[in-house]
């Protein structure tokens, strides 16, 4: 056996990442985060463009860190990005009936 396959529960045999995903994904994680500190540190953006420009970086982040280091792009993650999906289901409906309660 190489040391760049592994064998599986099934005897099938698949190629590892490898570290040039790893060093790719670190290296994007980096560079959207220093955007977020330009963003802020540049101080002649619009709040409310600001805003959902930190928010929109930190959801592309969060899905690909969710992809790249949590590994759920690979096979066999159906059930645990559909739980994602359905925590963020429910807290989303919570952020939404917390703003509603408080200014209606």
């Amino acid at each position: 056996m190489s040391s760049h396959q592994h064998t599986s529960d099934a005897g099938k045999r698949h190629k590892l990442e490898g570290p040039r995903n790893h060093y790719l994904s670190y290296i994007v994680s980096i560079v959207l985060t220093m955007l977020a500190f330009a963003a802020v540190l540049y101080g002649g953006l619009d709040h409310s463009f600001l805003i959902i420009f930190l928010v929109g970086l930190g959801l592309v982040q969060a899905v690909f860190q969710l992809a790249y280091w949590m590994h759920m792009k690979d096979k066999g993650h159906f059930l645990p990005i559909v739980g994602l999906l359905f925590g963020f289901f429910v807290a989303l409906t919570g952020v939404v009936m917390a703003v509603y309660w408080v200014w209606w």
